[in-house]
């Protein structure tokens, strides 16, 4: 017993020593750093060492940190020799302000109902102690008739405002549980975020002698990412188109990026970085296999199986060394292109709340020159399209995104921009123009359907006919086509394109046209089609 006494003894002192050298700290979250999908967050601790060695933790992190990504660098005296992760159920985050004056507020409203419950339950058992107690003047029948319409009058005015409280207490009740459905639903968006249990990163370290440190940790969080959204402007037809780059940031990741410096990369880390392999392709004939009967592990496997999937993670350990100090945040956006990738960095500090809606972010803005035509193709549409046609966009660095239209101060449209589809220009429609009136008729006397032998030769002669009311002379470009054959019993015969540039592929025909004020110009075009007699062609004009 005695022995077993001074062991216990041991135990517990190296129990209340580890606990006296492990030190919860304050972290702070000065830059993010912001993939397309998942982010690097990089927190900030400050504090002092004792000399020996030292377990500092750093708690309340999202569970959702990558535990193999996490780096931890030191400025001070100091050692570094080794870091842990781990989850902490017990602890959840803290709700931000913004929802906990949500939680108080239903609180409150709660209280009110209960309140405005009481005041009505009061007034329920004063009118039913009046009801019970009707018999006026108990035994004693003598009551003169102004005693008895006196009582009358009582009763009847008590009860009517009894009725009435009872009423007003209702239309309470039912305007505070209204209020609390509405708060309640805003809450419940944003509370299963910051209901999540959180993490913590222990480190450890060794000083001489006390000192103050500063530690720098980098870790990975997913439930992150940017997407790039484009606003671009054109004031008049003359001017040339400003691109506004901007991102819509997200994170519900339950910590708070309050007033940090973002960089938004364009990289991606999940969609990973090694090189595929090509190995040996192998052929060879199919033989069919025969169908075993699946057997049930036995208890040796089992345990093999489970061994497998129990193994530890292995400990990171990483050596100091001194941070680089931060220049100030700039005004402006630093773009810099890497060896694989680009990054913006935002000059100033950005709130980013952990929240199902994402935060607009500028990135920069871009002037490009631009070219104004307009466009038409009166067999889909007979209104006349005024397009941009933008150079120089490669610069910018642009990712598939959304793009709002404006023109003269005005919203046209929702585009979409995929620089991987787009040529040496960058085409965008600004909207219709009436004031170019479009017509496009079939000319019946210079068509015609023939019957010669065995085959039908049917003509078209199609014309457009293009009006500028406008009083400035604008650039046209006018898309038809004609129709191309997928059976070499049809054949197709282009017999006029009035001088239009004409893709024997595709049947398209394209004319640029130059129309002065009110200005009206016509262009025709005319082929053949030739067929049996005895068929009938699908989608023929």
């Amino acid at each position: 017993m005695k022995k077993l006494s001074i062991f216990m003894i041991c135990v517990l002192t190296q129990f209340m020593t580890y606990a006296q050298t492990e030190n919860s700290i304050d972290s702070k979250i000065t830059a993010v750093t912001v993939f397309l999908n998942k982010a690097q967050v990089t927190r900030e601790v400050k504090t002092k060492v004792a000399a020996g060695r030292n377990t500092l933790v750093v708690k309340g992190l999202t569970s959702l940190l990558d535990q193999q990504s996490i780096q931890v660098s030191g400025k001070g005296k100091v050692v570094i020799e080794g870091i842990a992760h781990r989850q902490n159920f017990l602890n959840e985050f803290n709700l931000p302000p913004r929802l906990r004056v949500l939680k108080d507020s239903i609180d409150l409203m709660q209280r009110q109902v209960l309140v405005e419950q009481s005041q009505k339950e009061i007034l329920i058992k004063e009118e039913n102690m009046m009801l019970s107690n009707q018999k006026i003047g108990g035994t004693q029948s003598n009551l003169t008739v102004a005693e008895l319409k006196a009582m009358t009058d009582f009763f009847r005015s008590r009860l009517s405002e009894i009725v009435t409280a009872r009423m007003k207490h209702d239309e309470r009740m039912k305007k505070l549980n209204e209020g609390m459905a509405r708060l309640q639903r805003q809450l419940n968006e944003q509370n299963d975020i910051f209901s999540r249990n959180t993490s913590e990163i222990v480190i450890s370290l060794s000083a001489d002698a006390a000192t103050p440190v500063e530690l720098e940790i980098n870790y990975i969080v997913s439930n992150a990412g940017w997407q790039p959204v484009y606003d671009l402007r054109a004031l008049n037809t003359k001017s040339p188109i400003q691109l506004n780059y901007k991102a819509n940031v997200f994170q519900n990741t339950g910590e708070e990026w309050n007033q940090v410096k973002i960089t938004l990369s364009t990289a991606n880390p999940s969609e990973g970085g090694l090189k595929p392999e090509l190995y040996t392709w192998l052929l060879d004939f199919y033989y069919p296999r025969p169908v075993y009967v699946e057997r049930k592990p036995t208890l040796s496997s089992k345990a093999a199986v489970r061994g497998m999937a129990e193994s530890a993670p292995a400990e990171m350990v990483f050596e100091s060394f001194d941070m680089v100090e931060s220049d100030k945040a700039s005004s402006f956006v630093n773009t810099t292109q890497t060896s694989l990738n680009t990054e913006f960095s935002i000059g100033l500090p950005y709130t980013v709340v952990s929240a199902n809606k994402p935060t607009m972010v500028d990135i920069r803005s871009h002037e490009m020159k631009a070219t104004y035509t307009y466009s038409v193709a009166p067999k889909l549409d007979k209104d006349a399209f005024l397009v941009a046609k933008a150079s120089g966009w490669e610069e910018f660095s642009l990712l598939p995104g959304e793009a709002n239209i404006f023109f003269e101060g005005t919203f046209v449209s929702n585009s979409f921009i995929d620089p991987n589809s787009i040529k040496d220009t960058l085409s965008v429609s600004l909207g219709r123009d009436k004031r170019v009136v479009v017509k496009r008729e079939k000319l019946k006397d210079f068509s015609s359907r023939k019957t010669i032998g065995t085959n039908q030769r049917d003509t078209y002669t199609l014309e457009i006919s293009i009006r500028n009311t406008k009083s400035e002379a604008i650039d046209l470009m006018v898309e038809d086509q004609i129709p191309v054959s997928k059976n070499s019993q049809i054949e197709v015969v282009v017999l006029d394109t009035n001088g239009a540039s004409f893709n024997k592929e595709t049947g398209k025909l394209e004319w640029n046209l130059k129309l002065q004020a009110n200005e009206t110009k016509k262009v025709q075009f005319k082929y053949e089609v030739k067929y049996p007699k005895d068929k009938q062609i699908i989608g023929l004009e």
